[in-house]
């Protein structure tokens, strides 16, 4: 019995490793599309694309992230924010989001 709960233990944990390198190719996909959206102006359009393909459903699935039109929709309007990723997930970019829907 302990054998079976550690295997399926060691699968959790593999498949939460999976899964976020998985969000750490959605996050890249993310970065080259504002980057594109800077250098070319096509950005949103860019990861549109990418999310609608059949590669980008799959890394999404694998991410943990339904692909749905919802999603395409969010992913389109956070490269026009023209925010990269690295800034918006830290803490400094939170507390100054949140200051400002405080004013």
């Amino acid at each position: 019995m302990k054998d079976f709960v550690d295997g399926n233990a060691f699968n959790n944990e593999q498949g939460n490793r999976a899964r976020k390198l998985f969000a750490a190719v959605v996050l890249a996909a993310l970065d080259d599309a504002i980057a594109d959206d800077k250098k070319y102006g096509n950005g949103p359009e860019q990861i549109a694309r990418w999310a609608r393909s059949r590669d980008g459903r799959e890394v999404l699935s694998c991410a943990g992230i339904d692909p749905n039109e919802r999603v395409v929709s969010g992913l389109m309007d956070f490269v026009g924010k023209g925010i990269r990723t690295s800034v918006a997930l830290s803490r400094e970019e939170s507390e100054r989001r949140q200051q400002a829907e405080a004013a």
